[in-house]
Protein backbone atom coordinates (compact mmCIF):
# COMPACT_ATOMS: atom_id res chain seq x y z
CA UNK A 1 0.00 0.00 0.00
CA UNK A 2 1.50 3.34 -1.07
CA UNK A 3 1.61 6.08 1.55
CA UNK A 4 0.67 9.63 0.57
CA UNK A 5 0.95 12.91 2.49
CA UNK A 6 -1.64 15.58 1.62
CA UNK A 7 -0.45 19.10 2.45
CA UNK A 8 -3.48 21.38 2.16
CA UNK A 9 -4.68 24.16 4.49
CA UNK A 10 -8.31 23.98 3.33
CA UNK A 11 -9.72 21.21 5.55
CA UNK A 12 -12.70 20.52 3.25
CA UNK A 13 -10.51 20.07 0.17
CA UNK A 14 -8.05 17.95 2.14
CA UNK A 15 -10.87 15.74 3.39
CA UNK A 16 -12.33 15.24 -0.09
CA UNK A 17 -8.93 14.22 -1.49
CA UNK A 18 -8.33 11.95 1.49
CA UNK A 19 -11.61 10.08 1.00
CA UNK A 20 -10.99 9.62 -2.73
CA UNK A 21 -7.46 8.31 -2.19
CA UNK A 22 -8.44 6.01 0.67
CA UNK A 23 -11.12 4.57 -1.61
CA UNK A 24 -8.25 3.71 -3.99
CA UNK A 25 -6.47 1.90 -1.09
CA UNK A 26 -3.79 4.50 -0.43
CA UNK A 27 -2.64 5.15 3.13
CA UNK A 28 -3.15 8.85 3.86
CA UNK A 29 -1.84 11.47 6.27
CA UNK A 30 -2.74 15.17 6.21
CA UNK A 31 -0.75 18.28 7.14
CA UNK A 32 -2.35 21.74 7.17
CA UNK A 33 0.78 23.93 7.36
CA UNK A 34 4.25 23.91 5.92
CA UNK A 35 5.89 23.27 9.28
CA UNK A 36 3.52 20.40 10.02
CA UNK A 37 4.29 18.93 6.59
CA UNK A 38 8.03 18.91 7.33
CA UNK A 39 7.43 17.40 10.78
CA UNK A 40 5.36 14.56 9.30
CA UNK A 41 7.93 14.05 6.56
CA UNK A 42 10.70 13.71 9.17
CA UNK A 43 8.63 11.30 11.29
CA UNK A 44 7.52 8.95 8.52
CA UNK A 45 8.27 7.73 5.01
CA UNK A 46 5.98 8.69 2.12
CA UNK A 47 5.86 7.45 -1.45
CA UNK A 48 4.24 10.64 -2.70
CA UNK A 49 3.36 14.11 -1.40
CA UNK A 50 0.51 16.28 -2.68
CA UNK A 51 1.80 19.74 -1.82
CA UNK A 52 -0.27 22.91 -2.01
CA UNK A 53 1.74 26.05 -2.75
CA UNK A 54 -0.28 28.55 -0.68
CA UNK A 55 -0.08 27.12 2.86
CA UNK A 56 0.63 28.88 6.19
CA UNK A 57 3.92 29.11 8.10
CA UNK A 58 6.08 27.85 5.22
CA UNK A 59 4.81 28.00 1.65
CA UNK A 60 4.82 24.91 -0.53
CA UNK A 61 7.86 25.95 -2.57
CA UNK A 62 9.95 26.30 0.60
CA UNK A 63 8.74 22.92 1.87
CA UNK A 64 9.65 21.43 -1.52
CA UNK A 65 13.09 23.03 -1.44
CA UNK A 66 13.87 21.66 2.04
CA UNK A 67 12.72 18.15 1.16
CA UNK A 68 14.78 18.12 -2.03
CA UNK A 69 17.91 19.08 -0.11
CA UNK A 70 17.96 15.57 1.31
CA UNK A 71 15.58 13.46 -0.78
CA UNK A 72 15.10 13.16 -4.53
CA UNK A 73 13.15 9.90 -4.52
CA UNK A 74 9.82 10.91 -2.92
CA UNK A 75 7.42 11.92 -5.69
CA UNK A 76 5.91 15.40 -5.21
CA UNK A 77 2.90 16.82 -7.06
CA UNK A 78 2.32 20.54 -6.51
CA UNK A 79 -1.25 21.81 -6.12
CA UNK A 80 -2.20 25.47 -6.47
CA UNK A 81 -5.05 27.78 -7.35
CA UNK A 82 -2.60 29.98 -9.24
CA UNK A 83 -2.03 29.20 -12.90
CA UNK A 84 0.76 31.63 -13.73
CA UNK A 85 3.43 30.02 -15.88
CA UNK A 86 6.23 31.26 -13.59
CA UNK A 87 4.63 29.55 -10.58
CA UNK A 88 4.70 26.24 -12.43
CA UNK A 89 8.26 26.82 -13.62
CA UNK A 90 9.40 27.63 -10.06
CA UNK A 91 7.81 24.45 -8.73
CA UNK A 92 9.28 22.22 -11.42
CA UNK A 93 12.70 23.85 -11.21
CA UNK A 94 12.69 23.30 -7.44
CA UNK A 95 12.19 19.57 -7.92
CA UNK A 96 8.46 18.95 -8.21
CA UNK A 97 7.62 15.91 -10.32
CA UNK A 98 4.29 17.26 -11.52
CA UNK A 99 2.00 20.29 -11.14
CA UNK A 100 -1.81 20.61 -11.03
CA UNK A 101 -3.86 23.80 -11.00
CA UNK A 102 -7.06 23.99 -8.94
CA UNK A 103 -9.82 23.26 -9.58
CA UNK A 104 -9.02 19.84 -11.01
CA UNK A 105 -10.90 16.64 -11.71
CA UNK A 106 -10.18 13.92 -9.15
CA UNK A 107 -9.84 11.35 -11.96
CA UNK A 108 -6.95 13.33 -13.44
CA UNK A 109 -5.28 13.60 -10.03
CA UNK A 110 -5.59 9.84 -9.52
CA UNK A 111 -4.09 9.19 -12.96
CA UNK A 112 -1.14 11.47 -12.23
CA UNK A 113 -0.57 9.82 -8.87
CA UNK A 114 -0.53 6.38 -10.51
CA UNK A 115 1.96 7.63 -13.10
CA UNK A 116 4.31 9.06 -10.46
CA UNK A 117 4.19 5.93 -8.32
CA UNK A 118 4.96 3.75 -11.35
CA UNK A 119 7.93 5.95 -12.17
CA UNK A 120 9.15 5.72 -8.58
CA UNK A 121 8.94 1.93 -8.70
CA UNK A 122 10.79 1.84 -12.03
CA UNK A 123 13.52 4.12 -10.65
CA UNK A 124 13.96 1.91 -7.60
CA UNK A 125 14.29 -1.19 -9.78
CA UNK A 126 16.91 0.57 -11.85
CA UNK A 127 19.01 1.09 -8.72
CA UNK A 128 19.22 -2.31 -7.05
CA UNK A 129 20.26 -2.25 -3.41
CA UNK A 130 23.41 -3.92 -2.15
CA UNK A 131 23.00 -7.56 -1.18
CA UNK A 132 24.36 -8.65 2.20
CA UNK A 133 24.99 -12.36 2.67
CA UNK A 134 27.06 -13.78 5.51
CA UNK A 135 30.54 -12.27 5.17
CA UNK A 136 29.85 -10.92 1.67
CA UNK A 137 28.58 -7.58 0.36
CA UNK A 138 27.48 -7.51 -3.28
CA UNK A 139 27.23 -4.11 -5.02
CA UNK A 140 25.08 -4.62 -8.15
CA UNK A 141 25.61 -1.11 -9.55
CA UNK A 142 29.38 -1.72 -9.70
CA UNK A 143 29.19 -5.53 -10.09
CA UNK A 144 31.59 -5.86 -7.16
CA UNK A 145 31.88 -8.34 -4.29
CA UNK A 146 33.50 -7.52 -0.96
CA UNK A 147 34.62 -9.57 2.02
CA UNK A 148 34.64 -6.91 4.71
CA UNK A 149 36.44 -3.99 3.06
CA UNK A 150 38.37 -6.21 0.65
CA UNK A 151 37.30 -6.23 -2.99
CA UNK A 152 37.36 -9.78 -4.39
CA UNK A 153 37.89 -10.07 -8.12
CA UNK A 154 35.31 -12.25 -9.90
CA UNK A 155 35.01 -12.80 -13.62
CA UNK A 156 31.77 -11.73 -15.29
CA UNK A 157 30.33 -15.25 -15.27
CA UNK A 158 31.45 -15.92 -11.70
CA UNK A 159 29.70 -12.73 -10.59
CA UNK A 160 26.54 -13.52 -12.58
CA UNK A 161 26.38 -17.04 -11.13
CA UNK A 162 26.90 -15.87 -7.54
CA UNK A 163 24.34 -13.07 -7.89
CA UNK A 164 21.75 -15.43 -9.39
CA UNK A 165 22.17 -17.97 -6.58
CA UNK A 166 21.99 -15.38 -3.79
CA UNK A 167 19.08 -13.52 -5.39
CA UNK A 168 17.23 -16.86 -5.46
CA UNK A 169 18.47 -18.12 -2.10
CA UNK A 170 16.66 -20.98 -0.38
CA UNK A 171 15.71 -22.42 -3.79
CA UNK A 172 17.31 -25.61 -5.07
CA UNK A 173 18.34 -24.68 -8.61
CA UNK A 174 19.13 -27.26 -11.25
CA UNK A 175 22.19 -26.94 -13.44
CA UNK A 176 19.87 -26.44 -16.40
CA UNK A 177 18.12 -23.52 -14.66
CA UNK A 178 21.47 -21.95 -13.83
CA UNK A 179 22.82 -22.40 -17.35
CA UNK A 180 19.68 -20.81 -18.80
CA UNK A 181 19.77 -17.82 -16.43
CA UNK A 182 23.52 -17.15 -16.44
CA UNK A 183 24.74 -18.38 -19.83
CA UNK A 184 21.53 -17.92 -21.81
CA UNK A 185 19.13 -19.98 -23.90
CA UNK A 186 21.59 -20.43 -26.75
CA UNK A 187 24.37 -21.96 -24.65
CA UNK A 188 25.31 -25.40 -25.99
CA UNK A 189 28.09 -26.34 -23.58
CA UNK A 190 28.04 -29.04 -20.92
CA UNK A 191 26.13 -28.39 -17.68
CA UNK A 192 29.31 -29.45 -15.88
CA UNK A 193 30.42 -25.89 -16.62
CA UNK A 194 28.32 -24.89 -13.60
CA UNK A 195 30.33 -27.22 -11.36
CA UNK A 196 33.57 -25.70 -12.58
CA UNK A 197 32.43 -22.15 -11.85
CA UNK A 198 31.05 -23.08 -8.44
CA UNK A 199 34.53 -24.41 -7.57
CA UNK A 200 36.09 -21.13 -8.71
CA UNK A 201 33.67 -19.12 -6.54
CA UNK A 202 34.18 -21.32 -3.49
CA UNK A 203 37.96 -21.00 -3.78
CA UNK A 204 37.76 -17.20 -3.88
CA UNK A 205 35.04 -16.57 -1.29
CA UNK A 206 34.76 -19.35 1.28
CA UNK A 207 37.99 -18.42 3.10
CA UNK A 208 38.00 -21.46 5.45
CA UNK A 209 34.34 -20.83 6.31
CA UNK A 210 31.41 -23.17 5.54
CA UNK A 211 30.77 -23.04 1.82
CA UNK A 212 28.54 -20.23 0.57
CA UNK A 213 27.09 -22.51 -2.12
CA UNK A 214 25.70 -25.88 -1.07
CA UNK A 215 25.35 -28.85 -3.40
CA UNK A 216 21.94 -30.50 -3.82
CA UNK A 217 22.47 -34.14 -4.74
CA UNK A 218 20.96 -35.04 -8.11
CA UNK A 219 19.75 -31.49 -8.76
CA UNK A 220 22.30 -28.67 -8.61
CA UNK A 221 23.03 -25.96 -6.06
CA UNK A 222 21.45 -23.78 -3.39
CA UNK A 223 22.40 -20.80 -1.25
CA UNK A 224 20.71 -20.99 2.13
CA UNK A 225 19.97 -18.35 4.78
Amino acid sequence: MSKILIVEDDEKIARVIQLELEFEDYEIEIAYTGKEALERYEESSFDLILLDVMIPELNGLEVLRRIRQKDDSTRIIMLTARDAVMDKVSGLDSGANDYMTKPFEIEELLARIRTQLKQKTAANKAKPENLEYRHLTIVPMAREVYIGDELVYLTQKEYDLLYFLIENKNQALSREQIIEAVWGFDYYGDTNTVDVYVRYIRKKLDRDKPSIISSVRGIGYIVKD
